[in-house]
């Protein structure tokens, strides 16, 4: 008996709460309802949600169709094949709405891409699946014999946790000719039983009368419920027990503290004596919650708050008090005690989350909806309005929905590279006296959009190469970082296709897509490239990708892996210049040959030097070191032998050192005349034809003249004329000053030999560390530019020349520097 009267307490708590939230919910002005009667079987069908929303088949899996409930059950789902809002679990009416004349379970059906929200109302029916019932199955009651017949007892009202039609609607009592029954209305237009009192009793003849209550609700079929009233006839305590007030309201805030005085109910009775002397006490059917709630005292009839009430449990609490005196028999008196609640702000918001935050890309425009979220206040009036905000500085707002309900939205750029997440924190305030808060922090993602390019490590790189080297060898490594994330940083290396000698650089080289590494394809002649720039692109694996170029220039540097070649005398076998011939009468000093050589290289792998390896007689001949001339030391001897051989060795400067050699046969005759002479002599019975010949060396010769001679005027003006720091200058002011020295001076030498035309300059003397510049020019030569610069140091100078070489036709002319050591 117990249980069950805790049972319809606690029913009547969730039937306040649920009456009050579906009151809130009326507000909201509903898109869709549904009609269901209460205990469907699971996979029931409520109606074809995705077609009422204009949904397609294909719609319920792109949109992610769901549905979200108040509720900690989830009654319904969304059945993703059909479309169909089905029953997903067991629906009592009576035990989510009470006794509420409506019962509504409200749903949001959430949909994405475009995250949208749609209001749903399942309207749920009761059906008579309840019998009516009486909290005992038997009572007894104790009436004096002295009762005047009209007299009115109260019973106590079957209950039906149905509503509407479904309710208990009528009683029938068992057929007794001292008893029958009517119906009283009470205030709350509730009608209870009551027991009149047809005819006097006379307990001598019949001191018990057993009568049968039978309550009949409105169902069809209808359903009942009994309980057995036993009647005992009492003798002589002929008054009742009556209160000055058949009902006490009370009106008390829900934080009231224990031992509060609530109200005092007070009964008297005609009787004396001990039929006169009352005692309250709850009535048989107080719910045991109640008497947790609250206390009584039997003497005073004070009514005393012993527990803790809340608003959001219930709103009104109803308690039936009896007054009985001590007569024989007892009799008793019935009042009603309504307690009202009075709402105190107790209750913080509570923030949730109708669907998690996407990933937000990071070029998202302002406005984007990122998440739903909703507030919920248990309390009510101004104490359940809750307004929620955000920090300042955020890049998001709230957008208010209805009903405590916000959209997440984007109000500013965002930059997944500067903040990849975002700790979004949630205010929700209510309006109460004082307002409570409560904060929620949520994580919203960024999501990388491809914005930025791959940038190298610096826009240009140099690099310096060795001819000669293995093919397939590292040649630099270039690298380069996106700020992107995932595929939008992903970087790729690729070789725009450029020319070089007509030839594509592919061809040269080829790069590692994925580190960037430069590897050569063969080996670099420098005396065919000398200089080449690669251009590469970076682009990462976006979309669209981005990319940026980055020019590796690519120098190649000189190796001594030319020997000289000779170039005068021939070396072929039986030529007629490898003879020479010189008259007995040449003095000391005299110019019997020219030794030519040239080296492909160039820098010091090209300085040429010459020198006697062997020679029939050492002390006639000589070799010039830096020119080749070979001029006797001495006059001719009657004694030295007509027939001379000279084995000249030419060296360069590189290392390893790389050498070649030419054997000069050198006749001595008498009465020999000079070259010129003989020359002229040959050009007057040659005729017409050698005249021709001669004419073109003579303007060879003159235009190399000239081209010296101005030269020279051009150097010795900028030599008089440039501070002592400038770089245009052949020597510094105070290599000029030096100048006055003899042992240091500046010669210019116009030489001839064969086709090869060229002019020496040449500073200091040979012991001192100076400088000497020489420049070859082909008689075909279209170009008459001529240039002298003085290096700061070997280094410097090899790698001036090696550009100057670089930018200037290998046909037109070669440049060569010799540095003398001492």
């Amino acid at each position: 008996m117990v249980m069950k009267i805790m049972g319809r307490g606690a029913l009547a708590c969730r039937t306040f709460c649920w009456h009050y939230f579906f009151l809130l919910w009326s507000l909201t002005d509903a898109q869709t309802r549904y009609s269901i009667p209460e205990e469907l079987k699971q996979g029931s069908v409520v109606g074809n949600i995705a077609k009422d929303l204009g949904l397609s088949l294909t719609d319920i899996f792109d949109r992610k169709l769901r549905v979200d409930a108040e509720t900690v059950k989830q009654f319904f789902t969304v059945d993703s094949g059909k479309g169909e809002l089905v029953v997903n679990d067991r629906i009592d009416r009576e035990t989510l709405c009470g006794q509420s004349a409506s019962c509504f379970i409200p749903l949001e059906v959430v949909t994405e891409n475009p995250l949208q929200i749609t209001r749903v109302e399942i309207e749920i029916r009761d059906i008579n699946d309840n019998d009516p019932m009486f909290t005992v199955d038997q009572r007894t009651l104790n009436i004096a014999e002295a009762s005047v017949p009209g007299a009115r007892f109260p019973l106590e009202p079957a209950q039906d946790l149905d509503i509407g039609s479904n309710s208990v609607k009528s009683y029938v009592l068992g057929k007794d000719e001292c008893f029958s029954l009517r119906m009283k209305e009470l205030s709350s237009n509730r009608k209870v039983p009551e027991l009149v009192l047809e005819k006097s009793l006379d307990r001598e003849k019949q001191s018990v009368h057993e009568l049968l209550l039978t309550a009949v609700d409105g169902g069809n079929p209808a359903k009942t419920g009994t309980t057995k009233i036993t009647v005992a006839v009492l003798d002589n305590n002929d008054n009742v027990p009556v209160f000055k007030k058949p009902l006490y309201n009370v009106t008390v805030a829900e934080n009231s503290l224990p031992e509060t005085v609530l109200v005092q109910v007070e009964a008297t009775d005609a009787d004396e004596g001990v039929n006169g002397d009352l005692r309250y006490a709850f009535s048989d059917h107080t719910a045991h919650a109640l008497l947790k709630l609250f206390s009584l005292n039997s003497v005073s009839g004070e009514i005393t708050l012993t527990g803790q009430l809340d608003y959001e449990n219930s709103t009104i609490y109803e308690l039936s008090i009896s007054a009985k005196d001590n007569g024989v028999p007892a009799m008793e008196g019935h009042c009603r005690v309504q307690i009202s609640l009075l709402d105190v702000n107790d209750n913080t918001p509570e923030i949730s989350l109708t669907s998690n935050p996407s990933p937000v890309r990071e070029d998202a425009p302002r406005g984007t909806v990122v998440a739903l979220i909703k507030a919920r206040d248990l309390d009510s009036g101004e104490n359940g309005k809750v307004t929620m905000f955000l920090k300042k500085g955020s890049p998001f707002s709230l957008k208010p929905m209805y009903a405590n309900k916000y959209s997440l939205i984007t109000s500013g750029s965002l930059d997944r590279e500067i903040f990849p997440f975002y700790n979004v924190e949630i205010t929700a305030t209510d309006s109460g006296s004082p307002p409570l808060s409560s904060k929620k922090t949520i994580i919203v993602s960024v999501s990388d959009v491809n914005d930025n390019p791959p940038v190298f490590s610096q826009p240009s790189y140099n690099v310096y190469l060795k001819e000669n080297g293995v093919p397939g060898s590292i040649l630099y490594s270039v690298s380069a970082s996106d700020l992107d994330f995932g595929e939008n940083a992903k970087v790729s290396y690729s070789i725009l296709d450029s020319k070089v000698q007509d030839v594509l650089v592919s061809s040269y080289v080829y790069i590692n897509s994925e580190n960037g590494s430069i590897y050569s394809m063969h080996s670099f002649d420098y005396e065919k490239l000398k200089v080449f720039q690669i251009m590469v692109q970076a682009k990462d694996q976006g979309s669209p990708s981005l990319s940026s170029n980055a020019t590796v220039h690519v120098f190649i540097l000189d190796q001594n892996d030319n020997a000289p070649a000779v170039i005068y005398p021939s070396s072929a076998g039986l030529s007629s210049l490898s003879l020479q011939r010189m008259p007995r009468t040449a003095k000391a000093g005299y110019l019997v040959t020219k030794v030519t050589a040239v080296d492909a290289d160039s820098g010091h792998n090209a300085w040429i030097s010459y020198k006697v390896a062997e020679a029939t007689d050492a002390s006639l001949f000589s070799v010039n070191q830096y020119t080749g001339e070979v001029r006797t030391k001495r006059a001719v001897a009657e004694q030295d032998d007509s027939s001379q051989r000279l084995l000249i060795e030419i060296r360069d400067d590189g290392e390893p050192v790389q050498s070649a050699t030419v054997t000069v046969s050198i006749l001595l005759e008498d009465g020999l005349h000079e070259p010129i002479q003989d020359i002229r002599h040959k050009a007057a019975e040659s005729g017409v034809k050698t005249g021709r010949l001669a004419l073109y060396l003579i303007l060879s010769l003159a235009s190399v003249s000239v081209l010296s001679l101005v030269t020279f005027l051009i150097l010795a003006v900028k030599c008089v004329k440039s501070s002592a720091g400038s770089a245009s200058c052949c020597v510094r002011r105070s290599d000029c000053d030096d100048y006055k020295n003899p042992n240091r001076n500046l010669q210019i030498q116009l030489n001839t030999d064969g086709p090869i035309k060229y002019v020496e300059v040449l500073g200091g003397d040979m012991m001192s560390q100076s400088q000497s510049f020489r420049s070859c020019m082909s008689p075909m030569s279209e170009y008459s530019d001529f240039t002298l610069i003085k290096p700061s140091s070997t280094s410097d100078f090899k790698e001036v020349i090696s550009v100057l070489d670089a930018s200037l036709p290998d046909s037109t002319w070669t440049f060569e520097s010799q540095q003398v050591r001492q």
